[in-house]
């Protein structure tokens, strides 16, 4: 090879990595805007995707909108009428239960709604200070996989409705046959804490047993069997206040077990049909119940008893089948509790508060109380202030968290059995004990009646300023009914209020150092 072969030869050689570098260069460019592109177009399917979904949820919340409408308007004609008929009881049972459902989902999708504006907000404020490009679409992928459930629970809620008024006609149809009732003031559904809410079939199987007109034979009883605090008087009250209901009996004898068998002795002062309702909060002998019914027997074969009681062995006495009051599904009890937090305040005005208030709503539904959710509505609807509710919200999580970690059971399950529960939490002080031990309990030795002069505080009153406790023991009343029998739930407090530092009232004002 001559020279100059091997000089072109070394300087191909000496120029390869520049090449090398160039190509890949290229190469390097090529990719970075095809992936470029990708990104772009997987943005652009990705926000096309979001808002054409978004679309698509608010039309289905629309169509929502307007069946709960109907059916809302079904639900309250029915609870108007006299229903007989079993199968309409079940369908009215899947139409209530349908329309809360949707009722929960709607409130679901207005909250979101609220929480992405604020999102969007901050988005927007942040973008000016950002360079980067991703940020803004992230978000709108991270809401879209977020929307999935809430998309779900409105599509299915949709679905319930539209089957149920696609086969709603029959229904409204045999509603007309039935009798009406008297109308009650067209503003009571302005004061839900002034009439019974729900419980509408259980209503009609209790008027469908009361003017059932049995052939004479021996007396028919009932039984109702519910938990503490489930509305089983303020049920029986109710029906009972029905001028069919007063106008079919002589008379309605209210009896407990205390004292049910001293009626044995005024046989000949009990004339006509009899209404008997007796309420049991402990076990009944056979022996003390079989004379109690041969008494009633004798008086009128005619006559109807009704027993009242959380104990389900009670229902060996009944004739007929018991009614048995449930628990309210979780979105039926939602729907309750936030009439009653916000009273007459629109709940659309305050998304912050609604917010809230489902903590609330879901942390006293796995309790059960509706006298607990009564009792902490009425402070919340007083003032209608966020930090305010957060505190309130703080202090019942830690009482409940007390009494699980001290007794080992559930704050409601101790109320009910009778024993005694720790609410120092409540305080604005928790070192300071606060001790209470229920009058209205049963099947505990625990169980002490109430001390009517002993000084008597409200659990408002409490929980908004400490500073009203007595000094000693006293009387809580955590909530009365104002609804017949007007039923007051009462705690007795003990004495353990010695070196109790002084409690300040609870403002609605932002406190510095308060945890939440």
């Amino acid at each position: 090879m001559d020279s100059s072969s091997t000089a072109i030869s070394f300087h191909v050689r000496s120029l390869a990595p520049l090449y090398t570098l160039v190509i890949l260069q290229k190469m390097e460019t090529a990719i970075t805007a095809v992936a470029g592109e990708l990104v772009s177009r997987i943005i652009s399917f990705t926000i096309n995707k979001y808002y054409g979904s978004k679309i698509c949820l608010e039309e289905e919340v629309e169509r929502l909108k307007h069946l709960l409408m109907r059916v809302h308007t079904v639900v309250e004609e029915a609870d108007a009428r006299y229903i007989t008929n079993s199968g309409m009881l079940m369908q009215l049972k899947v139409l209530s239960e349908a329309m809360y459902r949707g009722y929960h989902a709607l409130d679901t999708f207005k909250f979101q709604l609220h929480k992405e504006s604020s999102m969007n907000k901050v988005s927007n404020s942040l973008s000016f200070s950002s360079a980067n490009p991703l940020k803004r679409p992230r978000t709108i992928v991270d809401s879209t996989n977020k929307g999935k459930v809430l998309n779900l629970k409105v599509h299915g809620a949709l679905g319930s409705l539209e089957t149920i008024v696609a086969n709603i006609a029959e229904f409204v149809s045999l509603l007309g046959g039935c009798e009406r009732m008297s109308r009650r003031p067209y503003d009571a559904y302005l004061y839900i804490d002034n009439f019974m809410f729900g419980r509408l079939t259980e209503k009609q199987k209790l008027l469908n047993f009361l003017l059932d007109h049995n052939p004479p034979g021996a007396p028919a009883v009932l039984p109702i069997i519910g938990g503490l605090a489930f509305g089983k008087k303020t049920l029986v009250a109710h029906v009972c206040a029905d001028e069919r209901v007063r106008s079919h009996f002589s008379s309605i004898l209210h009896l407990n077990g205390d004292n049910f068998l001293t009626v044995l002795g005024h046989e000949r002062a009990i004339l006509g049909m009899q209404l008997v309702v007796v309420e049991f909060v402990s076990e009944v002998d056979d022996v003390d119940w079989k004379a109690f019914y041969s008494f009633v027997t004798r008086t009128n074969r005619r006559s109807k008893v009704i027993i009242i009681s959380k104990l389900e062995r009670l229902a060996r006495f009944g004739s007929v089948r018991p009614i048995f009051l449930n628990s309210l599904s979780y979105e039926e009890f939602w729907y309750l509790f936030k009439i009653l937090a916000f009273g007459s305040a629109n709940p659309s005005e305050h998304p912050r508060l609604v917010q809230i208030a489902e903590e609330f709503a879901m942390d006293l539904h796995m309790g059960g109380s509706l006298v607990a959710a009564n009792a902490l509505a009425e402070v919340l609807r007083g003032n209608l202030n966020a930090q305010l509710w957060l505190c309130i919200l703080d202090r019942c999580r830690r009482v409940i968290d007390r009494n699980l970690s001290v007794y080992g059971e559930h704050l409601n399950l101790r109320l009910d059995q009778g024993h005694e529960v720790d609410l120092r939490d409540f305080s604005l002080h928790p070192a300071s004990p606060l001790r209470i031990i229920p009058c209205t309990g049963s099947r505990s030795t625990t169980y002490v009646p109430v001390k009517k002069e002993l000084p008597q505080v409200t659990f408002a009153e409490l929980l908004v300023d400490p500073s009203v406790r007595p000094k000693g023991e006293f009387n809580l009343l955590s909530w009365e009914s104002r609804l017949p029998p007007y039923t007051s739930f009462v705690h007795f407090a003990p004495n353990c209020t010695q070196d109790m530092p002084e409690g300040r009232p609870l403002s609605g004002r932002k406190r510095r150092g308060v945890t939440f």
